[in-house]
């Protein structure tokens, strides 16, 4: 008995149920592990947006031999100035007055970064951080920065700032709270 190929020209109910049952099963198991692989992504590109703000800073004290001073602002607008809290934004700027306080009339901002996301918080025990023109934080001992998003401690961030003016990611087991 030969079948002839030329009159089969689909799927019957069944396979195309079973297909739809296989792909319902699939992306059941896929979709949230896709949202966390975007989560992780959002906020390592968040903790390094920070290292590349603190390196810009070092190298930009070393470059130009005076304070450099990296602080959390909260107004990015036509008058940036100091204040708010670390994910409302931060700025770089090259700091001729008084040390970690920006002064539109002396001191010349370098950079200007946006907020976080609503779902981002970081925290951090200092309002700046400033280095001298030998690329050493002033007055600064080590600190971390902690950078968490709505799933809390177990998926947070950190990055070490020490006192050499140095910066380093901070080990998982190191990072204790999330405000």
């Amino acid at each position: 008995m030969v079948r002839d190929q030329s009159q089969s020209h689909g799927f019957t109910l069944i396979e195309l149920m079973f297909t739809l049952a296989v792909a319902a099963v699939i992306l059941t198991l896929a979709i949230p592990s896709f949202r966390d692989i975007i989560q992780n992504t959002r906020l390592t590109t968040q903790i390094n947006e920070l290292a590349s703000s603190l390196n810009l800073a070092r190298s930009e004290a070393i470059k130009r031999g005076l304070t450099v001073t990296v602080c959390k602002s909260d107004d990015q607008d036509a008058s940036p100035n100091c204040g708010g809290d670390w994910q409302d934004g931060w700025l770089v700027f090259e700091d001729n007055g008084t040390v970690g306080t920006f002064d539109s009339g002396t001191d010349v901002l370098i950079k200007v970064t946006s907020a976080l996301p609503a779902a981002s918080t970081l925290d951090f025990p200092r309002n700046q951080i400033s280095y001298d023109s030998t690329g050493f934080a002033i007055g600064v001992s080590n600190g971390t920065f902690v950078l968490c998003d709505d799933r809390g401690i177990s998926a947070a961030k950190g990055l070490i700032a020490s006192n050499n003016g140095r910066i380093r990611t901070a080990p998982s087991a190191d990072l204790t709270s999330c405000s």
